[in-house]
């Protein structure tokens, strides 16, 4: 497989609001960075803790493009 074939998991410089979070999981599963977005924030309303470390733990996690 090329590169341009297999994407790996990876934050996105070019689609970022915040950290290329959503952005870098649009492009490894070919949808709108904004359901993604929305996803985020749906977990953020039962308090917050949720969606924050998602976010979070998937910021440390996933390297940069």
């Amino acid at each position: 497989m090329t590169d341009t074939q297999r994407k790996g998991l990876r934050r996105s410089r070019h689609n970022r609001i915040f950290a290329g979070v959503c952005g870098g999981l649009a492009n490894f599963f070919g949808i709108s960075a904004f359901w993604f977005r929305l996803a985020f924030l749906v977990a953020l309303i039962p308090g917050g803790v949720p969606g924050f470390l998602l976010s979070l733990l998937m910021w440390i996690i996933m390297p940069n493009e």
